[in-house]
């Protein structure tokens, strides 16, 4: 017999919005949430809004998240850093969200002589960041990027994201970066941390395969995926691995936030 789940971690993007359009079941899910006071955080690898950004966003669509509910691959990215290297330097490719969080952990953004290099995702790549981040990384900088993911979706397509930049530059250089975010279980770990809770009576909520289950599952959750998102229900049994259970939203999983869950 499995243990109650007691603490509650969930992808944004295609399993409580799509763009700006919640999807079904969102808001009775995190009110659930909310009511019996479970413990829970909304996780995205997106790496450009902090999280007072992402709450106002999910409220304009309806969906009420505490502030201190969000985890961002720049938190956990910042998290890192403080705890190997407390006080450093970085040279930051990215935006307010990561830049944000480095500073709130009391690190000096520079480009002289950084201790690391961080690449984030943006919607502004210049020529010129890259460059001198190639630079800085042949002198020695460390490199770090908050997420693999090479495009993310627009109003317009495709747009190239972290995944994409950073291969850029470990072609250049012949240095891979160390990625943060999803599918790396550090950031889950680091979530599980932030909320005091363990991995035995957590699970994870997500759309994709590659990103959200298996981190989930290397990092000892029950996994949910769900098929809003990403990963089509053909595609499931592709994979080597498989989650816990596989539903249509995350409007099925509202009955599983009670004392009497799984």
């Amino acid at each position: 017999m499995t243990r109650p789940i007691e603490t509650w971690l969930t992808d944004m993007d295609g399993v409580l919005v799509h763009e700006e359009v919640p999807l079904p079941g969102a808001t009775e899910f995190i009110e659930a949430l909310k009511a019996t006071g479970r413990r829970f955080l909304v996780l995205t690898n997106n790496s450009i809004f902090t999280p007072r950004d992402l709450r106002a966003r999910l409220l304009g669509s309806g969906i009420d998240v505490p502030e201190g509910a969000i985890w961002t691959s720049a938190l956990a990215t910042a998290k890192f850093l403080a705890d190997q290297r407390p006080g450093g330097s970085a040279y930051v490719v990215g935006e307010a969200g990561l830049t944000t969080a480095l500073h709130d952990v009391g690190y000096v953004m520079t480009d002289r002589n950084p201790d690391y290099v961080v690449l984030g995702e943006t919607r502004t790549y210049s020529f010129e960041a890259i460059t001198r981040a190639i630079r800085l990384i042949e002198g020695g900088a460390r490199f770090i990027a908050t997420n693999p993911d090479p495009s993310g979706p627009s109003q317009h397509g495709t747009l190239p994201a972290t995944g994409s930049v950073a291969a850029l530059i470990s072609t250049a250089t012949g240095r891979r970066p160390y990625f943060i975010g999803k599918p790396n279980p550090l950031m889950m770990r680091s979530a599980l941390n932030r909320i005091e809770a363990h991995s035995e009576t957590t699970a994870m909520v997500g759309d994709r395969m590659d990103t959200d289950v298996i981190s989930g599952l290397e990092a000892g959750l029950r996994t949910f995926l769900v098929l809003t998102g990403s990963t089509r229900p053909e595609q499931v049994e592709t994979f080597p691995y498989r989650p816990t259970q596989v539903v249509e939203s995350v409007k099925d999983l509202v009955d599983l936030v009670e004392p009497s869950s799984m």
